[in-house]
């Protein structure tokens, strides 16, 4: 496994990457070229789903025993489709946070253990920057940009400036877009994931039969807030219960209607406000994260954009869920600009993209969640 084997370049990185934030095991190999275009040798990611299902939705002890037994065996696996060994390897980047703590703690202890063995540079990645740049492995997006992420955990408009110069313009004041789906789904009865179950079912539904609110549409405001949009699904819900199939479906449809309403009033005033923030013309708006898989959100992005004359970046759905490659990718941005991380680097449960924003949720002795 140690065997040399000529994958790196003259002036090319080549990144081992490893991810344990939540409920996804995942190691990746990436290459940096020297004309700053990446490459991924191999991405490997190990679902949890079935572990958390039962109970609705992720555990934090049992993902943590998850990462310990399955990551040395998929780092193994990645290093091996990559073709590379340690002693190839330019660097190892591990997430740091934010995220579950336990599953934090194993990744980066991980990575730890491989620099310091193989005398390697240790690149410690904020989870958050992982998404944010994953559009300059996958489609060389120039900087400044704007960023959607929209996940289980965040949902925030970010103008990505440059390598660590990361400025929050909009952000969840309570549920993030992700937790209000899956929070919805279960007020449905409906699986866990359920998001997608939520976006199958809407399909089938009627929209305008329920008249769900549209929270924070104000014209001077980028924040959302998902909570009362729940409590308001909820209570229909419960006014009409037993629930028919029909009834669900037109909860889930009315739901959904509501959510791209929000994104694409929210993502056109993203934009006017980006575009006077850089001076860019023509702005590119970035979705990362899990629910920019959703068709839906995605036709309001893309609308919005329309629009104003802006350009929509969406990387393929395995990279916008969470994944060792955009680890892997921004450690070789950072080793790229020489900045790198002592063995003595903390995880974290939180973890601010842009630390010098206000918080607006979770505030306190662990920082602000958003």
């Amino acid at each position: 496994m140690n065997a040399p084997t000529g994958n790196r370049r003259v002036g090319a990185l080549l990144i081992l990457g490893i991810e344990t934030s939540c409920d996804e095991t995942a190691a990746a190999v990436v290459a940096r070229d020297a004309d700053g275009r990446g490459r991924i040798l191999a991405d490997v990611v190990h679902s949890q789903l079935t572990d958390h299902a039962p109970y609705g939705g992720v555990v934090p002890e049992i993902a943590a025993r998850a990462h310990v037994e399955i990551l040395d065996r998929l780092i193994e696996r990645a290093m091996r489709e990559a073709g590379v060994g340690f002693t190839d390897l330019s660097g190892v980047a591990a997430t740091a946070g934010p995220g579950l703590i336990g599953g934090v703690i194993v990744g980066l202890m991980t990575a730890k253990a491989i620099a310091d063995v193989h005398r390697l540079p240790l690149v410690a990645v904020n989870h958050l920057e992982g998404h944010a740049l994953t559009p300059r492995l996958t489609d060389a997006v120039a900087f400044p940009y704007l960023l959607l992420l929209v996940s289980g955990g965040h949902t925030q408009f970010v103008a990505v400036e440059g390598l660590g110069r990361y400025r929050r313009i909009g952000t969840t004041i309570d549920d993030a877009l992700g937790e209000a789906f899956d929070k919805t789904a279960k007020l449905l009865g409906l699986p866990y994931p359920g998001g997608p179950h939520v976006e199958r079912l809407a399909r089938d539904g009627d929209p305008r039969r329920f008249d769900l609110p549209r929270p924070l549409m104000r014209r001077d405001n980028l924040d959302f807030s998902f909570s009362g949009l729940k409590t308001a699904l909820r209570l229909e819900a419960e006014a009409l219960q037993p629930l028919d199939d029909a009834t669900v479906a037109d909860l889930c449809a009315a739901f959904q209607a509501a959510v791209a309403d929000v994104i694409r009033f929210k993502a056109r005033l993203a934009l006017k406000r980006f575009r006077e923030l850089t001076g860019v013309a023509r702005p590119t708006l970035v979705t990362a994260g899990g629910v920019a898989a959703n068709k839906a959100v995605a036709a309001a992005l893309a609308e919005a954009a329309a629009d104003i004359g802006a350009h929509v970046v969406v990387p393929p759905g395995r990279l916008c869920t969470d994944n060792g490659a955009m680890i892997a990718w921004a450690g070789a941005e950072r080793l790229a600009a020489g900045l790198v991380d002592g063995l003595d680097a903390q995880a974290r449960a939180r973890w601010p993209l842009d630390a010098d924003a206000a918080p607006k949720l979770g505030s306190g002795q662990l920082g602000a969640k958003a």
